[in-house]
């Protein structure tokens, strides 16, 4: 009889003690599903409407922010997004302040040389703006004006690199400013002459205010094609991303939030 309880108790101990290891292991999993899921931090300039910007509820949208956050999705990772100043944006990925760089980041030789860049995934003209009433109807007529753009922007490079000579037309000057929205300020209050910006920019902060003051001219300063900037090295996240975004043309997925910001009407 005795011997029959200590078998009993045996085997009770040991149910216990498999009850025990299966909770353990339990928890691992879900320790280690738990940190599967990496943070991301996504650095881009909070004012730059349609690829990122503060909606009226102040929360951060956009056609860049709705890519990186599907992309997130396909390789298990949570998008964090960090407004910069944007003439730092290269300093702050290299710090390791930022996993990437995803706004409108164009493609140069320069940029080029200091990041590792994704495939291109959308192409932007470097369009002129004017008001109608403006007597500027060709790149040429902006010899002598006032010419703004955005500081550190790839249009700063196509201006004093236009094979034209503008830049030096204009005296080697021009106004530069932090955000793209202080440029189309100075051009309705008439302290410039015209702006230089990307088109999708510039024709979708047009749209948004509902001025019918602007014109666009059919001279532009070229065409940049678009990529995200990674920390030199990481090859890993590019790859990553890189994937996700052909198999996002792939599926269709791509044009259905290309059509959100930017469809016809």
């Amino acid at each position: 009889m005795l011997d029959k309880l200590k078998k009993a108790a045996l085997i009770g101990m040991g149910l216990l003690l498999l009850v025990g290891c299966s909770g353990a292991a339990d928890d691992a999993s879900a320790s280690s599903e738990a940190l599967a899921e990496e943070t991301l931090v996504v650095g881009l300039d909070d004012t730059f409407a349609p690829m990122g910007f503060r909606d009226d509820n102040n929360e951060i949208i956009g056609f860049d922010v709705d890519l990186a956050k599907e992309v997130g999705e396909r390789i298990g990772a949570e998008m964090v997004f960090q407004p910069i100043d944007w003439a730092m944006k290269e300093t702050e990925l290299d710090s390791g302040n930022i996993d990437m760089i995803w706004n409108g980041y164009a493609i140069t030789p320069e940029r080029a040389e200091k990041v590792l860049l994704s495939k291109p995934y959308i192409v932007d003209a470097q369009s002129i703006i004017v008001l109608k009433d403006s007597d500027i109807q060709t790149k040429a007529d902006l010899e002598g004006k006032l010419v703004s753009t955005q500081q550190s922007s790839s249009s700063v490079d196509k201006i004093m690199e236009d094979a034209s000579g503008i830049f030096e037309k204009l005296g080697g000057d021009l106004v530069l400013y932090p955000s793209n929205n202080n440029s189309f300020s100075d051009l309705e209050s008439g302290r410039v002459d015209a702006i230089v910006v990307g088109e999708v920019y510039g024709r979708y902060y047009m749209k948004q205010t509902g001025k019918d003051i602007y014109r666009v001219l059919e001279d532009n300063f070229g065409e940049d094609e678009m990529a995200v900037a990674f920390k030199k090295g990481n090859t890993d996240l590019q790859e990553r991303v890189d994937a996700a975004l052909a198999e996002m043309k792939e599926d269709g997925t791509f044009d259905e939030i290309y059509d959100k910001w930017f469809y016809s009407e």
